[in-house]
């Protein structure tokens, strides 16, 4: 323990000593220390990052040409599929497939237009060896492929395997077996049948097959010349596991099938022939062909040790360039920095007229181009704080001025209501006085927030008004649960909602329409809903509107339904009390619409 307490007194003195040191010895450490680091890491952890390296960017490098591959395949597999389809729906193929027996009076013109479309596709299409269309009466037609033997097509297992897929392409990587040739200079090694059956234009019945006769050298020229790495390979495997083209390789039948019954993408370490071999597959999703990748990662990493060796010589030749530099480089770092500490120890003492200077736009430099920013901002400020002081004083004058504009409006108002009052016009007297409450609260002395019952009236206010405006077409009821008083709201946010359903919603229905509004606690928030029975809105007008309340900017809200009153409200909620509050909208055609505004509980 002594020994223990000893070393940690010693390695606080060290540590205190470096601190004391200029800054000039202080960077050199640094400076050294920065570049004795990357070199140990080389040395001790090079060989572990370097293989991981070469090994991620080998397998990313093999995935993306896999992944290749299998575009290309779909691409041709795809474009055999588009014609199988464009050859079902030709008027003379569909009344091929209706055609019973060779008796038949249109059978001869009808094949002789198949045969020329099939001539037409196979011209602009030479990676087709052939193409074969059966119908259900064992009659054929093709232009490269011809039947060995009578046994019936129908009875073939490729046509049996198409009727059964319903509308599934049939891949068939080289069809040995069939009772067909395989065209012109082609075996069924030569081939990968793509099959499917064709449905009646009208019914679900099949009415037959088209078969496609792909030259394998078609996908063989595209994994050609393929190579992962020194020895890496690819190939293609079907459905099955078959492989469908492989390079000449030894691994290629060493690789175990059972290895790749995984679907979609998998990649394995597998030791083939004393060396350890990566193998990645992808799976098509269209075909289930699997693309396989595959090569030594014993010949991958000998490269490490290469890369390793040179990566020391680099950096003991750097750590000697350090030396020589080293001097140089902390002198030209510390000499502006100390007349840069001259110029904040005068201009601490009150000395703002100092200027640092720097030929270079360095960091140092951009450093010394701050200080003189901040030097020339506080200069700034002091002249900004005296014009404050000024402005100031006129804005006091002029708040002054402001409040005696309201309490003149609301002086006038009273007086016009205390002469219809003695006139005996009520219905004046009480507009006025509507009016007149509706000014006071809404401007409120400049105050932002309001108690639940003010907002209250001042909506209480707006709908006497319009109530005396539309006589018999609109009634409203307001209900505020007790105790809810002492509770403050931001003031304005009910009368855009009511005006809102005033003009969208009761406005536009038939008879006299009613507005209800309540004021409760739910959830421990406060919750004012405002309801009408009006016209109501659609879906697609429900989602308009309601995206419009999560448009932050007020020149993309739309003019329709109110956007920027109710837009305006939902953004004044959300940015004083957060994303959780604002307005919220249910409607119903020929039902009307109800908004719920969420707004915290603030007492008074």
């Amino acid at each position: 323990m002594q020994d223990s307490g000893k070393t940690v007194r010693v390695l606080r003195l060290l540590w205190t000593t470096f601190q004391s040191k200029s800054i000039q010895f202080k960077l050199t450490v640094y400076f050294l220390i920065l570049i004795l680091f990357p070199l140990s890491t080389l040395g001790f952890l090079g060989d572990v990052i370097y293989s991981r390296s070469i090994e991620r960017e080998t397998n990313q490098h093999t995935i993306q040409i896999i992944e290749q591959i299998n575009k290309n395949v779909e691409f041709y597999i795809h474009d055999m599929e588009n014609m199988i389809d464009i050859l079902s729906q030709d008027p003379n193929v569909l009344t091929f497939f209706q055609i019973k027996s060779n008796l038949e009076n249109n059978r001869v013109d009808v094949e002789t237009e198949v045969r020329r479309n099939l001539a037409n596709f196979k011209h602009v299409h030479p990676e087709v060896a052939g193409i074969l269309i059966v119908n259900p009466n064992d009659l054929y037609i093709s232009n490269e492929e011809y039947r060995i033997s009578r046994d019936p097509l129908t009875n073939e297992f490729w046509y049996k395997q198409a009727i059964e897929s319903k509308d599934q392409l049939q891949l068939i990587s080289r069809p040995l077996g069939r009772n067909l040739t395989a065209g012109i200079n082609n075996t069924a090694d030569d081939v990968v049948s793509i099959i499917k059956d064709v449905k009646h234009p009208t019914r679900e019945d099949v009415i037959g097959v088209i078969s496609i006769d792909l030259k394998l050298d078609t996908i063989e020229k595209m994994i050609q010349g393929i190579t992962l790495g020194k020895s890496g390979f690819v190939y293609i495997t079907d459905r099955t596991g078959e492989i469908v083209y492989a390079p000449v390789n030894p691994v290629v039948n060493r690789v175990n099938p059972s290895w790749l019954e995984k679907k979609d993408s998998h990649a394995m370490v597998k030791t083939i022939l004393n060396q350890k071999h990566q193998i990645i597959y992808h799976q098509s999703q269209y075909t289930l062909w699997k693309t396989v990748g595959v090569f030594s990662l014993s010949e991958t990493l000998q490269e490490v040790t290469t890369i390793r060796y040179y990566s020391l010589i680099i950096g003991m030749v750097t750590l000697l360039l350090a030396f020589i530099v080293a001097f140089i480089f902390v002198s030209s770092i510390v000499k502006p920095m100390k007349s840069l500490k001259n110029l904040m120890k005068k201009a601490e003492n009150g000395d703002l007229s100092v200027h640092f200077t720097h030929p270079y736009k360095d960091e140092i430099g951009q450093v010394g181009n701050s200080f003189n920013n901040m030097i020339g901002e506080l200069r700034k400020l002091i002249e900004l704080v005296y014009q404050e002081q000024q402005s100031k004083r006129e804005a006091e004058i002029r708040i002054l001025q402001a409040q005696i504009k309201p309490h003149f409006l609301y002086n006038t108002l009273d007086g016009i209501e205390w002469m219809a009052e003695e006139q005996g016009a009520n219905e004046i007297a009480e507009m006025i006085g509507a009016l007149s409450n509706l000014f006071r609260l809404g401007l409120s002395g400049g105050q932002e927030m309001l108690s639940v019952h003010d907002e209250l009236e001042h909506v209480r206010s707006y709908l006497i008004i319009q109530k005396m405006r539309y006589e018999n077409k609109l009634d409203y009821e307001i209900i505020c649960d007790p105790g809810l008083e002492h509770y403050q709201v931001l003031k304005l946010t009910l009368q855009p909602l009511v005006e809102n359903a005033i003009y969208h919603g009761i406005k536009a229905r038939r008879g006299k329409g009613m507005i209800r509004i309540q004021a409760h606690i739910r959830a421990n928030e406060l919750c004012l809903t405002v309801s009408d029975d009006g016209v109501g809105m659609t879906e697609e007008k429900l989602k308009e509107v309601r995206d419009t309340l999560d448009r932050k900017s007020i020149e993309s809200v739309a003019t329709s339904f109110g956007g920027f009153g109710i837009h305006n409200v939902n953004q004044r909620i959300k940015m004083s009390f957060g994303d959780q509050y604002g307005l919220e909208f249910h409607s119903q055609v020929h039902v009307g619409v109800t908004v719920h505004v969420w707004h915290p509980l603030i007492q008074r």
